[in-house]
């Protein structure tokens, strides 16, 4: 795992060093500066070693040093490409470096390489006979891509403050950013916070041509629904039996590890999986595991981490915390990020991430299962949402959610009458904006009192709208999966877990986002994955042979922080939040409701922390 950084265009060697200086958190391991002052290229790479530890080294050049590349991730059948490729006639000079696949195989197969490839990427090759910097992010997008294009400068790097400090590069705060960031929670691809620099979306490459000084996106891959056109005589057996046999094939894939490697492990049915098959391939008592638990009671499922690396056999590492000294270490994180996001489980996941790299590099986890298998709270709400939408008159819409809002707050994690409130709250609109509308920080009506100014829906909720449109199931299950997938996977989970595991240099691996498996459960139909309120049906019929039923069946929990209690209590403080241009008597009205318990304000508040602080560290 390392980070990237570079540039075409005017600008000097300190230019570039100061864009990977501040990359090191990524790889700490390694430094590999290269650049060509005549042709104005400049190429970055801090290196976090993993594979090939003395042959890996970047920017990484073929013999004829007509291609180079720098790359940030794994390939998980790079030794399958290799062998393809040494068929073909391609020599390799490392021993086992999968960076060197990338080289040979952009020879080989050109702008088609990534559909060649299972693992997580971002990378950056540069092809001096055509004069073209060719780039590429994963399926996924696991790996991070910022990217600008201003005024003849072309500027990459694994993070948006390496190419801010690109000194030809602009920096202004977007106005509809912010809007998503309130929206959502996050700012999803290819938005950042700053006008002009964007995020690669996940499966898409881009062309940059240096002659002509122009660039091109192109979508190599989707996540599309596709159902079995035919169901076999016994799908329930056959399906589970393919599903233990693809995620066993899709965990073994990424043990492979040159440097110590264990597993994140919750307790929770995801990363209990993970686990349970990586010990079949390492030894139980070699295979290390981690968890933390929390003495908040309503915040800990440590006993869970623990029953299940008991029942395996592990090496397993628990750490008890207190969230409330844990919140100490808010602002040096926050002030580490490269925009706000709003998932208060940062955390966690950083404590967690930090835990583990005090003694592996490597960490599996179970990040993916809830998306691709309906794991969610929200798919058991559709039902009841469609039946309430169709015979709720919308005059008494308002209504009945000011009787419920009368409902005690409460700051429990995931609290009945949050999922209440929540619910409600999107049942005012089209069935298109409910998912987004129930995850959102504030709603469209208070986002205008926020920005003082008209919001339009349709460009508030842009990509939540095209991935309703871009499944084709009129079904509301599908609808929801495609939302989860490819807007809350890609832009919330796993950048939170890509920033918290980076942070600490800590490589964080996710084996059901493996590609095999992937394109196998996209095609099971939606009812084997939420059947009569059963949350993750297939999955959980399909590691019954491989966990303890109270496992697998357990309440979720989630890994939740008590925000809301902090917040009214003073313990985080909004006391100036002038320097945001957003409207600060609304502030203030939500500041006051929170404390004085008339309503739960958590989600808005922490959003509004979060920006607050990353604003103060950023300007």
């Amino acid at each position: 795992m390392c980070g990237i950084a570079g540039f075409v265009g005017p600008g000097t060697v300190e230019d570039l060093r100061r864009m990977t200086t501040l990359l090191v958190h990524r790889g700490p391991d390694a430094e590999g500066l290269w650049y060509d002052d005549t042709q104005g290229v400049y190429l970055g790479h801090r290196r976090l070693s993993i594979l090939d530890i003395d042959g890996g080294k970047q920017p990484m050049w073929t013999a004829d040093n007509m291609l180079g590349i720098i790359f940030n991730g794994e390939i998980y059948n790079h030794i399958e490409l290799r062998k393809t490729l040494e068929g073909e006639g391609y020599h390799f000079s490392t021993h086992h470096s999968d960076t060197e696949v990338l080289l040979h195989g952009y020879r080989a197969w050109g702008k088609e390489l990534p559909n060649k490839l299972n693992g997580m990427w971002a990378f950056v090759l540069y092809d001096r006979s055509k004069g073209v910097i060719f780039g590429s992010r994963d399926r996924f997008g696991k790996k991070p891509f910022f990217y600008a294009h201003q005024g003849g400068t072309f500027v990459f790097a694994s993070e948006l403050s390496a190419v801010v400090c690109h000194p030809r590069l602009k920096q202004q705060l977007s106005r509809l950013a912010l809007k998503k960031y309130f929206a959502y929670g996050y700012m999803p691809a290819p938005h950042s916070i700053y006008e002009g620099i964007y995020k690669l979306p996940a499966g898409h490459s881009l062309w940059y041509q240096m002659g002509t000084d122009t660039l091109t996106i192109q979508k190599y891959w989707d996540f599309v629904l596709e159902p079995f056109d035919h169901l076999p005589k016994h799908p329930e057996v056959e399906w589970c039996e393919q599903l233990r046999e693809l995620l066993d094939r899709a965990v073994q894939r990424r043990l492979m590890s040159d440097v110590p490697l264990g597993v994140f492990l919750s307790g929770g049915i995801d990363s209990s999986a993970i686990a349970a098959f990586a010990s079949r391939h390492i030894k139980s008592a070699n295979l290390n595991t981690f968890s933390i638990g929390f003495t908040e009671p309503d915040f800990d499922e440590s006993s869970y981490a623990l029953q299940v690396a008991e029942f395996l056999g592990t090496r397993h590492h628990p750490e008890n915390l207190s969230l409330e000294k844990s919140k100490a270490l808010l602002p040096e994180i926050v002030g580490k990020l490269d925009e706000p996001m709003g998932d208060s489980s940062l955390l966690p996941t950083y404590l967690l991430c930090r835990h583990a790299r005090q003694t592996v590099t490597v960490a599996l986890g179970g990040d993916g299962g809830d998306e691709l298998f309906a794991g969610y709270d929200p798919f058991r709400a559709l039902r009841w949402a469609q039946l309430y939408s169709r015979i709720i008159p919308k005059p008494i819409h308002t209504a009945i959610r000011m009787v419920f809002a009368r409902l005690p707050v409460s700051h429990r994690n995931m609290s009945l009458d949050f999922k209440i409130k929540r619910t409600l709250g999107g049942l005012s609109y089209p069935p298109r904006f409910w998912c987004p509308v129930w995850m959102a920080t504030l709603s469209p009506s208070e986002l205008t009192d926020l920005f003082q100014e008209p919001i339009d829906l349709e460009e508030l909720y842009s990509e939540a709208i095209e991935q309703w449109e871009a499944c084709h199931s009129e079904n509301l299950v599908d609808k929801t999966l495609q939302f989860y997938t490819k807007l809350y996977l890609q832009d919330d989970i796993l950048v939170k877990l890509d920033r918290a595991s980076m942070l600490v240099s800590l490589e964080a691996r996710s084996p059901f986002l493996d590609i095999e498996l992937v394109n196998f459960v996209r095609q099971i139909p939606s009812h084997y994955k939420f059947r009569h309120g059963q949350t993750k049906y297939l999955l959980k019929k399909a590691l019954e042979s491989v966990l303890p039923k109270n496992i697998i069946y357990r309440r979720k929990k989630g890994f939740g922080v008590p925000i809301g209690k902090w917040f009214s209590n003073k313990q985080l403080s909004l006391e100036d939040t002038s320097a945001l241009p957003l409207n600060l008597n609304f502030t203030l009205e939500k500041i006051a409701e929170h404390s004085q318990q008339k309503a739960d304000q958590r989600l808005f508040l922490w959003n509004l922390w979060v920006l607050n602080a990353w604003n103060e560290n950023v300007f």
